[in-house]
């Protein structure tokens, strides 16, 4: 037997849309045969409503061959299941797609009439307010459908709650161009709109228009407008508007009153509030719980707490029975006052009549219990919360807590605080770790403390965009010390570049993390924190250097500890001698005689005159390596600043290592400052150039001697006339032997003269 199956077709059904009649829609069409028999003619089943794509479906169905089965075909876009209304449905195309002409049709299409029904539940079921507009302005510039009272006063409230107010106004006024009638609803929604965003000068302009307009203006639009202009003060045009309603002939209501007693306590006018109240009770009104509420409530604003206690009595010798709110505004006028233990009276009492307490009474007597110190009765309200799961609207109470706990000791109290708005899902901050933190470092508790720093970090709480409560000093500087003295740095400064991303730049946060790698031999991370520091312009510390030059010198690097050492003098911080002399011996012993010297021209500039040993080994090397000019340089400014080498031992050192240029200019430098030196480093140096066949420059010297007074006698002197004239410089050799008395021997060669070397 032949079986023709063809794909199920979904349109949704009228009955699941209120208000349409049945002749729109086709419900779910199903096709299938058993039979040999020829298919009925599809067209004759279906309606005139339903789209073309629809039929054209069900025509090529049906054409099928018997013994062929029909594949399984895709359902169209934006179809509506049989499940979903329409205008869920469209809402839903409005939220997918951009608004365009192509969605216009496609929403037309699936769209057999546009009706009340239909146009307000999609207004009302728009997702977004500009989506709700667009199809409001849409189907009637379409000519699909002619907004009514409904449907204008659906689209002014999407428009007010979302504050796109200008376009609910032009809604709203050209609403009689339309041929539709205003009335006085439309206003009071535009008027507390204005109202909610603080416009008071168009909310006043509409409630006057009201009658330019020939909108009658009732208690109801009265009270609104006094709500909105009381909200921000203006009490003197609600007290003429207020007359103006008297004049007009509308009565008053208890509703009435109680706004306008509101508004005068909030502008803090207590003789204008009490005067509308015995107005009130002389229009023959009776005050009910919202007005004692109201009243209380003012009378705590002026902490007339006596006042407040007699209309608190007054209401119940009324039987009026007060309410959550009427037992709340009473906790906070005695918080306020001090009177922490009536506020708790006053909490036993509302039990005791099966009045619950909420999110606003725990929010209010909570700080006062924290102030008083009275932590044993915070601990067990906090506790209730957590059990009834009513999370506060004030989250800064948990911050009270906290540091009222930590404040008497009890940090496990402190904890549990944390945990509880960890239940009530109130977003824990870095303030809120901050403080236990803190607490626990002080009292020496520092594996509890770096537990919560893990969660810290674990979390990503320090770097959330919208936290209010930061971190203090007080916490992350004790704990960022704790942890570089622990072999801890890496996590430390980890932790202190969240902070970091917050805007920290705490100079002693950075100087224990430079500690901390100094410490554990990472001189490359202590050398980063330098550099962020000087980015920021944090001031760096003397210990922080000094622990770093440390760290350089027993890893072996000096030219690190050179590095650090200018760094260090460049912020205006004075190393001592003993850190200056540690960095020259490194340098020294790693043979970078130059850098040694530098760092001695730096110590002696800063009048650092002590721990100079190691003078005479860096002039030794620098001559030894031919630096005589800095030698020289090093020499000249011991010198000026009191120190004087030993020049004996010098030239000594420099003739036995046949350094005879070296000798002979620090010797020249010697005799032209009359420094004290030994006859026997004279001979010593003379003796060397004498060897060295340096003879020009030997009767230099010995010439400058001997216009001193000092090495006549010099044994060599006839070898080294002798040693002149052999070399025909007759001239000199004539001079010399004149000067010392002994006979010149001429050589017959012609005579050859010669600048000194050197």
């Amino acid at each position: 037997m032949a079986r023709i199956s063809l794909s199920k077709i979904h349109y949704s059904s009228s009955t699941t849309l209120p208000g349409i009649s049945a002749g729109r829609w086709i419900g779910l069409l199903r096709f299938c045969s058993s039979t040999d028999e020829q298919l009925p003619s599809a067209a004759e089943n279906v309606s005139d409503s339903v789209p073309d794509t629809a039929s054209e479906t069900v025509r090529i169905a049906a054409a099928k061959p018997a013994q062929e089965e029909a594949p399984r075909q895709r359902p169209l876009r934006d179809m509506p299941a049989s499940s979903e209304k329409l205008e869920d449905v469209i809402c839903r195309m409005m939220s997918n797609r951009a608004w365009t002409t192509r969605l216009q049709n496609s929403i037309r299409s699936i769209v057999p009439e546009f009706d009340q029904s239909l146009v307000y539940n999609v207004l009302h079921g728009a997702r977004k307010p500009d989506h709700a507009l667009q199809f409001f302005r849409w189907v009637e510039r379409s000519g699909l459908f002619r907004h009514d009272r409904e449907t204008h006063l659906k689209i002014i409230e999407i428009l007010g709650q979302a504050s796109m107010l200008n376009h609910a106004r032009c809604i709203l006024l050209d609403m009689p161009k339309k041929g539709a009638e205003w009335d006085e609803d439309m206003f009071v929604l535009l008027i507390k709109s204005y109202g909610k965003v603080g416009i008071v000068q168009e909310a006043v302009k509409l409630f006057v228009k009201m009658k330019e307009f020939g909108v009658e203006r009732t208690i109801k639009s009265y009270d609104m407008f006094f709500k909105v202009i009381l909200r921000r003060g203006r009490y003197m045009m609600a007290k003429r508007y207020f007359n103006a309603m008297l004049s007009e002939g509308i009565e008053p209501t208890r509703h009435t009153y109680n706004i306008m007693i509101w508004g005068f306590f909030l502008s803090l006018r207590l003789e204008t509030a009490l005067r509308f109240y015995e107005d009130m009770k002389s229009r023959g009104i009776s005050p009910d719980v919202v007005t004692y509420d109201t009243m209380i409530n003012g009378y705590i604003r002026f902490k007339k707490m006596e006042e407040a206690e007699k209309l608190f009595t007054e209401m119940k010798g009324k039987n009026i029975i007060p309410n959550v709110i009427s037992y709340t505004t009473m906790i906070k006028g005695y918080v306020l006052v001090g009177q922490v233990d009536d506020a708790l009276r006053m909490l036993e009492e509302m039990r005791s009549l099966g009045i619950n307490p909420n999110a606003v009474t725990y929010s209010t007597l909570l700080p006062g219990l924290c102030e008083a110190e009275k932590t044993f009765e915070a601990r067990t309200l906090l506790g209730e919360m957590v059990k009834s799961y009513i999370a506060p609207n004030d989250n800064s109470i948990f911050e009270k807590l906290l540091t009222s706990h930590c404040k008497s000791g009890d940090l496990d109290a402190a904890g549990e605080v944390l945990k509880g708005m960890i239940r009530l899902r109130i977003p824990t901050e870095a303030g809120h770790y901050g403080i236990l933190i803190e607490n626990l470092c002080k009292h020496g508790v520092y594996n509890r403390a770096t537990s919560l720093l893990d969660k810290l970090m674990e979390k990503d709480i320090i770097s959330r965009p919208h936290g209010t409560l930061d971190m203090q000093p007080g916490a992350y500087n004790p704990m960022i010390e704790y942890l570089c003295k622990n072999g801890q740095t890496e996590k430390a400064e980890n932790f202190f570049r969240q902070l970091m991303k917050k805007g920290v730049q705490d100079s002693e946060a950075f100087n224990n993390l430079i500690r901390g790698h100094a410490k554990e031999g990472n001189s490359e991370g202590a050398f980063e924190i330098l550099k962020i520091m000087d980015r920021k312009g944090v001031p760096r510390g003397t210990d922080s250097y000094k622990l770093l030059i440390e760290s350089c010198l027993r890893r072996g690097e000096p030219a690190d500890a050179k590095t650090a050492l200018d760094s260090m003098i460049e912020c205006g911080h004075l190393p001592d001698s003993s850190l200056f002399r540690s960095v020259m011996h490194s340098l020294f012993e790693d043979g970078r005689v130059q850098t040694a010297s530098r760092v001695m021209q730096t110590m002696v500039e800063k009048g650092l005159l002590e721990n100079m040993d190691l003078i005479a080994k860096i002039l030794q090397a620098l001559l030894m390596r031919g630096h005589v000019e800095e030698a020289l340089g090093r020499i000249d400014l011991l010198m000026r600043n009191g120190i004087a080498p030993d020049f004996d031992s010098l030239l000594s050192d420099l003739c036995e290592k046949g350094k005879t240029i070296p000798a002979l200019k620090l010797l020249d430098f010697g005799l032209e400052r009359d420094c004290t030196m030994n006859f026997s480093s004279y001979e010593k140096v003379l003796e060397a150039l004498l060897s060295a066949g340096k003879t020009l420059n030997a009767y230099s010297i010995l010439c400058k001697l001997m216009e001193k007074g000092g090495a006549a006698d010099w044994s060599s002197c006839k070898d080294l006339i002798q040693s002149l004239n052999q070399e025909g410089f007759t001239k000199q050799a004539d001079v010399l032997s004149r000067m010392t008395g002994q006979n010149s021997p001429r050589l017959k060669k012609g005579k050859k003269e010669a600048s000194v070397a050197g």
